[in-house]
């Protein structure tokens, strides 16, 4: 159903440069790939992309307000301060790869099943998000939010710096490992030994 726009762009590639008069109609998107597109600071509100991939793409402080991300991986993408709880959450859903996302919020979305792998979301926001059977693998969390999240089955064994309340989120069958468990136990002050 492409009703939103009359303009659908199918199986292309665009290929960007860093300057940011390489502006994209606001459509709809199908499988197409972005390579070293900048959009910071772009208004990308009710873009729609469906199958579509992002390669070494600037994403920064741009606005998603009822952007639609359908099957979307961002690889090596700079997403400092991207606020995806504004995008279109109908059939939302993405992947990232080795992506800069410090400061990026996913607040009260339901992302179940999401990949994180290399990722860096130092103060990410996942508050009241639904990342049930997520996986974040080799991510840095330094001062990522969780409170009142849903974190089962979510893969946390090779990451790091988080700290999460077990009162706070839900936690039932998340996978931690022996030097990843003091994230657990951060608000007690208690010392571990490894």
């Amino acid at each position: 159903m492409h009703d939103k726009h009359s303009t659908i762009y199918e199986d292309l590639e665009f290929q960007g440069s860093n300057n940011i008069e390489n502006k994209l109609e606001r459509a709809t998107y199908e499988n197409c790939n972005f390579v070293q597109y900048n959009f910071s600071n772009s208004d990308l509100s009710n873009f729609i992309f469906e199958d579509c991939s992002f390669k070494d793409c600037n994403f920064s402080s741009c606005k998603l307000t009822g952007t639609a991300f359908k099957k979307v991986t961002f690889n090596n993408c700079k997403l400092l301060g991207t606020d995806f709880s504004e995008c279109n959450t109908f059939l939302l859903e993405f992947n990232f790869d080795n992506c800069l996302m410090n400061l990026s919020s996913f607040y009260k979305l339901k992302i179940k099943t999401t990949h994180f792998i290399n990722c860096n979301l130092v103060e990410a926001d996942f508050i009241e998000s639904d990342l049930s059977s997520s996986n974040f693998e080799n991510c840095d969390l330094t001062n990522a939010l969780f409170e009142n999240t849903n974190l089962e089955k979510v893969d946390f064994r090779t990451s790091y710096n988080f700290i999460i309340d077990p009162e706070n989120n839900r936690i039932k069958k998340a996978k931690f490992t022996l030097n990843t468990i003091s994230g657990l136990l951060a608000k007690y002050e208690i010392e571990i030994e490894h």
